[in-house]
């Protein structure tokens, strides 16, 4: 038992409190048209996913700190039964020896899913991902590269995590070419994503919001089946307001829509921006002419910033009112202030109200 585990085991064990206690009403995606489909949470969708990639790739390998006993939130669960320890199976207690092996291992050609423990500890290995990762390809001129690497990680806000187990640091990669970063808002888009993640010629990076990992039921599709990568969801249409965000924070801006429509009369777009690295520009400019951006992570340099700026030069005159964003603060996460810290639904109603007036 490493040096998270007692922490989270006690996470799993009280799913209710999660619910009870979490800051978001958790909207589900619709049914898909597939015949076969079960009902999953986000975990054990995202478990399928990794069962079906080490089931149709002999040479995939799934490892990372408690990875073979299922890992603290049992995405990994029984598959190393199933598979054995010689394809799925601990690690050291070291992230950067977990994203340097991996790296080994996908420019050796075998396919590689790594897997952080939290995304909060994902910085020891930041070097070996931007350095070595991202920047195989271009060195080599195209002879060899590292392209099946999938590196997942928990992270966001889960309720009592505080200032070790709530970051969210997609932005710090978002900045790095080579790389492709994800953050799914539920089982259907966990499970797509994966897959696609795993099959993509590129080193890519999945960030799951913790939270949602139990929140988060909906009817998959037992079959494999891919999500596009660097293509946003549109969510909810409307004309007055675009809002925009990625993985809980989606469920925070659907009710907020829902709010802002019963007691603003205001009617507001709700854009999932799914794919952080590459992102859809096309889906969010020329819409409603008043925009928001809300995401867990700090104000200062979050990727707000680089939608916001995008939308200020390629769609100033087609905007009604100064972007407005909706974030952390720029602290470090803190334990018993968490509400007052996230961007909740009566900041993100505020901010309507603003770009409104």
């Amino acid at each position: 038992m490493n040096r998270h585990s007692r922490y989270l085991f006690s996470f799993v064990k009280t799913n209710k409190s999660v619910i009870r206690t979490s800051h978001f009403t958790y909207y589900p995606d619709p049914p898909t048209p597939a015949q076969n489909k079960q009902k999953m949470n986000m975990f054990q969708a995202i478990n399928n996913a990794m069962d079906i990639a080490l089931g149709e790739d002999a040479t995939a390998l799934l490892f990372g700190e408690d990875v073979g006993f299922g890992g603290v939130f049992r995405c990994s669960i029984n598959l190393r039964d199933k598979y054995g320890k010689d394809r799925v199976f601990n690690t050291p207690l070291c992230e950067q020896g977990i994203a340097g092996f991996a790296i080994g291992v996908a420019n050796a050609g075998a396919t590689a899913i790594a897997e952080i423990q939290f995304a909060d500890y994902i910085f020891p290995a930041f070097d070996q991902i931007i350095n070595e990762a991202a920047k195989f390809r271009y060195r080599s001129g195209g002879i060899f590269d590292c392209g099946s690497l999938t590196i997942r990680a928990p992270c966001g806000a889960v309720g009592h995590g505080a200032l070790y187990h709530s970051q969210s640091p997609e932005a710090y990669f978002a900045h790095t070419p080579g790389l492709k970063v994800v953050v799914p808002r539920g089982p259907i888009k966990a499970k797509g994503l994966l897959l696609a993640c795993v099959r993509d010629p590129n080193p890519c990076l999945v960030f799951e919001p913790k939270v949602l990992y139990r929140a988060a039921v909906e009817e998959v599709p037992a079959d494999a089946y891919v999500s596009e990568i660097g293509k946003a969801d549109v969510l909810r249409k409307g004309k007055d307001v675009t809002l925009i965000g990625w993985g809980t924070q989606v469920h925070v801006l659907l009710e907020v829509a829902e709010l802002a429509k019963k007691d603003l009369k205001v009617d507001c777009e709700v854009i999932d921006l799914v794919s952080i690295l590459p992102w859809d520009k096309d889906a969010i400019c020329k819409k409603t002419g008043r925009v928001i951006v809300s995401h867990e992570a700090p104000l200062t340099q979050g990727f707000g910033s680089e939608i916001s700026a995008s939308i200020q030069e390629h769609c100033f005159l087609y905007l009604e009112a100064p972007v407005k964003r909706v974030t952390g603060w720029d602290t470090p996460f803190p334990h018993v202030f968490e509400p007052f810290y996230l961007p909740n639904k009566y900041r993100c109603l505020s901010a309507i109200k603003e770009v409104i007036n």
